[in-house]
């Protein structure tokens, strides 16, 4: 993704004040700084986050959202894929997934440093994610609650996700 800027930000502050809504990674990218300080710098509420060491724990209770969305998103591409989150086992330094979904592979969890949920208006509507963290302040991927063909987003799953922040985080 190629972002034209006019003139870069002062501070992540000022480029949230500017556009609230926007896109978090370019808000990262103009600033120059990794996501992770743009998610601490989300208003009160909208971003709260627990260790890396709860992957599997919190990874767990995804799989049983049902149908999600799976994002990664880099500089060059935003790979959006819906399925479910199979269950999976720790081997040979990875994170394995298993199971019958478009979502699967290798994940190096030990890598993840921080996992949070972020819930906040993107372009106007509200968005929440969970969204893991490499040591690097950057996302390794993000789980979303999906939306319905309304656009608003699916009840049971913004339950789950509202259940599943307030255990994680309290």
């Amino acid at each position: 993704m190629t972002v034209a800027l006019k003139e870069k930000p002062a501070s992540v502050a000022d480029a949230l004040k500017a556009k609230p809504d926007g896109v978090l990674e370019v808000i990262a990218a103009q600033c120059g700084v990794p996501l992770r300080r743009v998610f601490d710098e989300l208003p009160q509420g909208a971003a709260r986050h627990v260790a890396g060491s709860r992957f599997e724990e919190i990874w767990q209770a995804l799989t049983q959202w049902g149908d999600v969305l799976f994002i990664v998103h880099t500089t060059d591409i935003v790979l959006e894929c819906k399925g479910p989150l199979p269950g999976g086992t720790a081997a040979q330094g990875y994170f394995n997934i298993h199971g019958d979904s478009p979502i699967g592979g290798h994940i190096k969890a030990d890598r993840c440093a921080a996992i949070y949920f972020i819930d906040r208006l993107f372009h106007g509507r509200r968005s929440c994610s969970v969204q893991f963290i490499n040591g690097e302040g950057e996302a390794m991927f993000k789980v979303f609650v999906r939306r319905d063909e309304k656009r608003e987003l699916i009840a049971d799953q913004l339950a789950l996700f509202e259940a599943l922040r307030a255990k994680a985080t309290q």
